[in-house]
């Protein structure tokens, strides 16, 4: 017999039947888990549905009963109507027209009448009949965000924009960072939205954009007064050279002959820059015109870019239906009066 051959070990064959076992015991436990949450679900779902086709008739009756008050009060209350217009504002006033935003619907939290009365300028009976002011971003493409998200990155440090996302600075922009704003107006009186487009363009004003303003001006007139005296210069440079080819073109030429070999002397015309001179003359001139432009297009703390209606559209929004909101409440009251009578039923009956 060869004497070679390895040797059985049954304590080898018992650890594996006792590994196994316990694998197999994690599985089922696993699996009966799952199933129990399974089980749990459904559980639920089947007390739900029994609790919905025991009490159909109190859910229906108390739903339809809630939905014909909801029509009802829908059709008494007051109909409101809404308007917006759409404003960019120059030199940082959108900071004081948010601020006069808040500062109308507190004087109109508070009823004071009369202050708002004064700063639009309209009867005291009318002013009644607003309802809310409010100031939204106005609506803006992708490319004007990603324009913005470049701007944003070269006034800051090369090392922290490297951490800075686009996405992290879509998410995290305030309402300030926005160019154009929408404001909202809601009003009991369809037509009175035109008479308060004056008063909230009074909303802009205030002493910081007056000094910017008045800041920017004094910039464009010592940049047009340096342009202007560049101009002049080259002005002065060119009159020169035209003046220098002038004495040339009448100047008889200066020849000289060396020897028999036909070399000879000439004087050598002056190389001037009238080509340069132009070119930088219209540069500077390009300038003077933008600056121009600026001044024209920024004269103003805002423009309008759309109005208000004459006539306001009426709201509808859903969740300002009384039809739709009083039903839904009716069931979430349903709801909870069920579990709280089961609630108290089962702590009643239960036995440690």
């Amino acid at each position: 017999m060869n004497k070679n051959l390895p040797e059985h070990h049954p304590s080898e064959e018992v650890d594996l039947i006792v590994i196994f076992r316990l694998i197999g015991n994690a599985f089922n436990k696993l699996i009966t888990f799952i199933v129990s949450i399974f089980k749990a679900i459904f559980s639920v779902f089947i007390y739900t549905l029994r609790a919905f086709i025991v009490n159909f008739k109190i859910i229906i009756i108390t739903m339809v009963l809630a939905g014909v008050l909801g029509y009802i009060l829908d059709k008494v209350k007051p109909v409101s109507y809404t308007s917006t217009m759409l404003v960019k504002p120059y030199f940082e006033s959108k900071y004081q027209l948010i601020t006069n935003i808040n500062y109308f619907n507190a004087l109109i939290e508070n009823e004071n009448y009369e202050t708002l009365s004064t700063l639009f300028e309209i009867p005291e009976e009318e002013v009644m009949d607003i309802g809310e002011f409010d100031i939204q971003p106005g609506p803006e493409t992708e490319n004007e965000r990603i324009l913005q998200y470049e701007n944003f990155l070269k006034n800051v440090d090369s090392v922290r924009a490297q951490n800075i996302s686009y996405d992290d600075f879509v998410e995290n922009r305030s309402i300030y960072s926005s160019d154009f704003f929408e404001i909202s107006v809601t009003a009991l009186k369809k037509d009175i939205f035109p008479k308060l487009e004056e008063g909230l363009n009074n909303s802009f004003t205030n002493f910081y954009s007056l000094k910017k303003m008045k800041k920017r001006d004094s910039l464009i007139a010592i940049q047009k007064a340096n342009i202007l005296e560049q101009i002049a210069q080259v002005d002065s440079l060119q009159k020169i050279y035209i003046k220098v080819l002038e004495d040339e073109s009448q100047s008889k030429p200066t020849e000289f002959s060396i020897g028999g070999e036909g070399f000879s002397l000439s004087k050598d015309k002056t190389n001037t820059k009238e080509y340069e001179l132009l070119n930088t003359e219209m540069k500077l001139r390009d300038q003077l015109k933008q600056l121009e432009e600026k001044k024209i297009e920024e004269d103003v703390f805002f423009d309008v870019i759309s109005s208000f209606q004459d006539v306001g559209n009426r709201t509808s929004e859903w969740y300002q239906k009384y039809m739709l909101i009083f039903p839904a409440i009716a069931f979430v009251l349903l709801c909870v009066v069920y579990l709280s009578r089961k609630t108290i039923t089962y702590v009643k009956n239960y036995e440690a």
